[in-house]
């Protein structure tokens, strides 16, 4: 007797592969051939929308999710725009305007984007490079398993081995980081 594929579940470990493009179809990031991402479903460790649209789907499963920006990244806030003295910045100057620079915050380090410079200030977009835009992911569905007790204590997935704590590669996710 056949073992049924897995269907995606809450509680399921799934590792895909994607291609997020914007409205305009530019192509923003990608999972290389080599790290797929994984992540653990039903936890809201990707974003809402493409955790909905991964919901039902099998190992091997190709689709194309579209993800409104109230489900993906948020949308923009026109007052994430904020004068911060140099001082505050993490990024070392000089600065330039649309470079990703890091900035403490009380919610600890945030992103900002370089709208305007000054001597002493700089103005900071804070909004997330994706909010307000549509997004296009195309989605491979490499693996579809039951998360193991460990994982399900954490909140996370553990990766193909089932163990290690690398956040780095985790880009659907909330977690962000710039390269």
């Amino acid at each position: 007797m056949t073992e049924q594929p897995k269907s995606i579940a809450d509680d399921s470990v799934v590792t895909f592969h994607y291609k997020l493009s914007d409205a305009e179809g530019s192509v923003t990031e990608s999972s290389d051939a080599a790290s797929p991402v994984v992540y653990l479903h039903g936890r809201n460790n990707i974003v809402p929308g493409l955790e909905t649209e991964m919901a039902g789907k099998q190992s091997g499963d190709k689709f194309t999710a579209t993800v409104a920006p109230e489900n993906g990244y948020g949308e923009r806030n026109p007052n994430a725009v904020q004068r911060v003295p140099v001082k505050h910045l993490a990024t070392r100057g000089p600065y330039v305007v649309g470079q990703m620079v890091g900035v403490q915050t009380r919610e600890g380090l945030r992103q900002g984007r370089v709208v305007k410079v000054g001597h002493f200030n700089v103005d900071l977009d804070l909004n997330h490079p994706l909010a307000g835009k549509t997004l296009t992911f195309e989605i491979e569905i490499v693996d579809v398993r039951d998360a193991t007790s460990e994982e399900l204590a954490h909140g996370h997935a553990h990766g193909p081995e089932g163990h290690g704590h690398d956040h780095g590669h985790d880009h659907a996710g909330h977690e962000h980081h710039d390269h």
